[in-house]
């Protein structure tokens, strides 16, 4: 498979869909763009750290892209997805799918997404807003209140 019909990009900087080129020509372009929701687990939050084992996750990435190019048979797929600390309301991951007609473009968008949670190893840990205190600082705190009304 040609290195130039997939492009995958780890980053920790914003996406935004690349400028259209003449490279592919195809009957349907399909872009995506994963967004980090308000809430996560039922809890509002800042935002996610998405953590990455680099050279693993960009293997499997392109390896995803190009089953997915050669299954739909596809013009084109690019793929990027943010590493570090995304805010609610960013995107985290940008992909782009060129194929011959629609219904590919789309079925191979939806599969792609699946396969990449799947299988790419990028991990994600939520920042909430508010989180609770631990049990140990709750006791904690207890101790030193209870301190306090002994004087």
């Amino acid at each position: 498979m040609a290195n130039s019909v997939c492009e995958i990009l780890l980053t920790e900087s914003a996406l935004r869909a690349p400028a259209q080129s003449g490279e592919a020509v195809a009957g349907a372009i399909v872009d995506f763009f994963g967004v980090v929701r308000e809430l996560e687990e039922g809890r509002e939050i800042k935002g996610i750290d998405y953590e990455a084992h680099r050279a693993m996750a960009e293997h499997q990435l392109r390896l995803v892209a190009e089953e997915a190019v050669g299954k739909f048979r596809l013009k084109k797929v690019i793929v990027h997805h943010r590493v570090g600390f995304v805010q609610a309301g960013e995107t985290s991951l940008f992909l782009q799918v060129r194929a011959e007609h629609r219904g590919a473009a789309f079925e191979a968008s939806k599969w792609i997404v699946d396969e990449l949670k799947r299988k790419v190893p990028i991990w994600k840990h939520p920042r909430f807003k508010i989180d609770p205190p631990s049990p140990r600082l709750r006791r904690g705190k207890q101790r030193e209140q209870a301190m306090l009304m002994r004087r």
